[in-house]
């Protein structure tokens, strides 16, 4: 055999032969993968709340600044499995099936943001124009998440979200007054084929304190 026609057939083989490479989740979602996600929602014994522990990263408090407790990234399995979970005996396996047909798949990442003792719900109001005057405070308004910036990355590449959210969280009296505020949740929906390598990253730039960075390993989650 010619040298030209070996080096061809050896660099096929080992093309052939060489463990295929690990990418992100499955999208879009088998019929199979959709029944498992199903019966896995269907449990409610516990395993789900277990097996989202690994889409979910969770943080210290930092010294100062508001506190990123945790982010969560969750494939279009997870979603099918959480929206599955609501159900108890009057959803079957055929309705999740249908209602998961010609949906557009996404992933949901979702911030959870804690206020702290240096970045609290009662702030310093703008000082008077008059010198002398006391200081003031105010509560904060509860769209302070709006000062949060979220950067996505998958590798070296930004992923701009289809959709960027948030609300803020109250801590209520049992009888629901005297609401407190306590927190807020960042919500960002991208389509599900944004994400096609091995990992991604979720940085955080809140506006006072440390910046937080959370790396997800795409390769080990459905």
């Amino acid at each position: 055999m010619p040298t030209l026609a070996r080096s061809f057939v050896s660099i096929l083989l080992a093309a052939l032969l060489a463990p295929p490479p690990s990418f992100a989740f499955q999208s879009p979602l088998s019929d199979e993968s959709i029944r498992e996600a199903y019966f896995l929602g269907q449990r409610h014994d516990g395993s789900l709340e277990r097996l989202l522990n690994k889409y979910s990263k969770h943080l210290p408090p930092p010294k100062l600044g508001p506190h990123v407790a945790w982010v969560t990234f969750l494939t279009p399995f997870m979603q099918v499995a959480k929206s599955s979970n609501k159900y108890i005996g009057s959803y079957s396996a055929q309705q999740a099936s249908l209602d998961h047909r010609g949906v557009q798949e996404t992933v949901e990442i979702s911030i959870k943001i804690l206020l702290t003792d240096s970045y609290g719900a009662i702030i310093a109001a703008p000082a008077s124009t008059r010198s002398g005057d006391p200081q003031t405070y105010q509560l904060k308004q509860s769209d302070f998440w709006k000062d949060f910036q979220v950067q996505v990355f998958e590798g070296d590449e930004t992923r701009e979200p289809a959709h960027f959210d948030g609300k803020a969280d109250f801590a209520c009296s049992r009888h629901g007054g005297n609401c407190t505020l306590i927190g807020a949740t960042l919500h960002l929906e991208f389509l599900a084929t944004a994400f096609n390598s091995d990992s991604a990253t979720i940085h955080v730039i809140p506006p006072e304190g440390p910046e937080v960075s959370v790396d997800f390993d795409l390769t080990a989650l459905r």
